[in-house]
């Protein structure tokens, strides 16, 4: 027996250490593996601050609107770009990493696992790196001169930032969409005020609320393709919202996705290589047939030179279009091509998901809204309610606006305009910017607004008792995620249609073993409008475990 023990320890400590060197050898080689840069003066080269918020570097300058935006243009080759936009984003990138890394660490508590996951990540994304064109990765290197070293605990600059193009994609396929359902639409020739090319979007992806605390609106004018606009965050190298000087644009929606099984190009990467090289409908869908990715996606792509819109749906081994054939596109989280629209697991998604249901409140919007403008486009953006104007409570998934967005958005393309609503979520004003005069200008040598078109109001709703019903409800909720005292009946008080403030409040009396209490609110909340097949799910089961705790008793 003794004998057996020792061999058996030595066999299971000789695969540890086996383990242990090859994971150890492949996220030393994700380390080591990075692109050679060229040489650039901006290295050596100090930022000028023109004031409090306004810095230059060369061609380049950082700056934040009264409207709460950060203004950033990026000029030059790739490497030249990373490195101006994590030397002018210094400090602002460092606290979009404290709040993305400070999220990590509340979804995964334990520094052990946030390890093993760490190396686990090195291993699924061992070939990333070579995923990636050469232009990207000189970026994103670019970038990587300047990252703060205390985030080194997730890996050392490059890889790191690599990876973290990479995370919308994993997130994405293992959660199923839990944070992001995104809503857009498209309008043009008699659907459209003024004939021409119109694209509304809200970009619902929750990483936190400081995540979205500083968000930055790039102009890039790189030294190969379009100049183009892009809508992101601190040291993003990607595209999620977009549009060029050839009145192109691109928004991205994902749909469900199944697990993925090794790495690919992220899907921003893929957009904003079709942002900066494409110019019309075909360019773009030549472009995405090019790449193979980690998940299920649609890229709605309109095109001012096209007059009109499609959807590009691309899964890791298909890609289809989605053409309506109409003046009018409607993309939220499903597909709907004749190739993809009745796959399995799109099916599924459709009959269990969001996604349908917000499709029909936009149409519904926009039929009664008739042409569109900007003004209306925004008004369908805010839009709360559920079809036929029930009201569906503060936050639901079903609802255009969640008042989760991280940032909204309306092109038009032919004009080279974008609009962007100020916060919170949608509902600050949006204001608008003519690409036109604003890539003709020379670097500022003093601090000036750029937004000359007139904004569209911001929404009436932020003045209203309901937001402040929202904003206590929020916080609330927050304080019960922390396991701090509260009174779980407020939550429904301050948000009675929300189903989801049954499922919290009832999850809170359940806790507390209040199983008559719990199985009242459960109820009720079954008679709300639930987003999800899997959150009624959980309601019925709960109400079936506090049944079966009151039988017993």
């Amino acid at each position: 027996m003794r004998k057996l023990l020792k061999w058996l320890g030595m066999g299971a400590l000789t695969v540890g250490l086996l383990l242990t060197g090859a994971i150890g050898y492949l996220y030393w080689a994700a380390v080591h593996h990075h692109p050679t840069p060229p040489a650039t003066a901006l290295l050596s080269q100090q930022p000028q601050q023109l004031a409090k918020n306004s810095t230059v570097l060369g061609p380049n300058w950082l700056r934040q609107s009264r409207s709460g935006w950060w203004e950033m243009h990026l000029e030059g080759g790739p490497f030249e770009r990373g490195v101006a936009n994590g030397m002018l984003c210094r400090d602002l990138c460092e606290y979009q990493e404290e709040a993305f890394v400070g999220q990590l660490r509340q979804l995964v508590p334990s520094a052990f696992y946030r390890q093993f996951l760490k190396y686990l990540i090195a291993v699924f994304n061992r070939h990333l790196d070579g995923s990636l064109t050469e232009e990207q990765r000189l970026e994103i290197y670019g970038v990587a001169q300047t990252a703060n070293p205390k985030f080194d605990e997730i890996g050392p600059a490059y890889p790191r930032l690599m990876n973290y193009h990479a995370a919308h994609d994993i997130g994405h396929a293992l959660q199923n969409l839990a944070l992001v359902g995104c809503s857009s639409f498209a309008t043009w020739g008699d659907k459209s005020a003024d004939g021409q090319l119109l694209i509304g979007r809200n970009f619902d992806f929750y990483a936190g609320d400081r995540f979205a605390d500083n968000k930055v609106v790039d102009f890039v004018t790189p030294a190969q393709g379009h100049r183009f606009v892009t809508v992101s965050w601190c040291g993003m190298s990607g595209v999620v919202s977009g549009m060029n000087m050839a009145g192109l644009t691109i928004t991205l929606n994902a749909a469900k996705s199944e697990i993925p099984t090794g790495s690919a190009t992220p899907i921003s990467l893929l957009a904003r290589e079709i942002l900066q090289y494409a110019g019309t409908i075909a360019e773009a869908v030549a472009i995405a047939r090019k790449r193979h990715t980690f998940v299920a996606e649609s890229l709605l792509i309109g095109s001012a030179a096209d007059n009109k819109a499609v959807v590009i749906e691309k899964t890791p081994d298909a890609l289809d279009v989605y053409d309506p054939g109409q003046q009018s596109l409607i993309c939220t989280n499903h597909y709907q091509s004749a190739g993809l629209a009745n796959t399995a697991l799109n099916q599924q998604n459709m009959r269990e998901s969001a996604s349908v249901y917000r499709q029909q409140r936009i149409a519904e919007l926009m039929q009664r809204a008739g042409p569109l403008s900007p003004t209306k486009a925004a008004n369908i953006l805010r839009d709360q309610r559920g079809l036929g104007d029930r009201f569906i409570g503060y936050g639901n998934e079903k609802a255009v606006n969640q008042l989760i967005c991280h940032h909204s958005v309306i092109f038009q393309p032919a004009k080279r305009i974008i609009w962007l609503a100020a916060a919170p979520w949608q509902l600050g004003k949006y204001v608008a910017y003519d690409l036109n005069k604003v890539f003709a200008l020379k670097t500022p040598s003093s601090d000036h607004e750029l937004v000359e078109v007139d904004s569209i109001a911001a929404d009436p709703f932020l003045r209203s008792p309901g937001y402040q019903d929202f904003v206590a409800f929020r916080a609330l909720a927050a304080r019960l995620k922390n396991h701090e005292p509260v009174d779980p009946m407020e939550l429904i008080r301050l948000n009675p249609e929300y189903y989801h403030a049954y499922v919290l409040a009832g999850d809170a009396l359940f806790r507390d073993q209040k199983f008559d209490a719990a199985s009242k609110v459960y109820r009720i909340g079954l008679t709300k409008e639930i987003a999800s097949k899997g959150e009624e799910m959980h309601l019925r089961k709960q109400l079936a475990k506090c049944e079966e705790q009151l039988k017993s008793s």
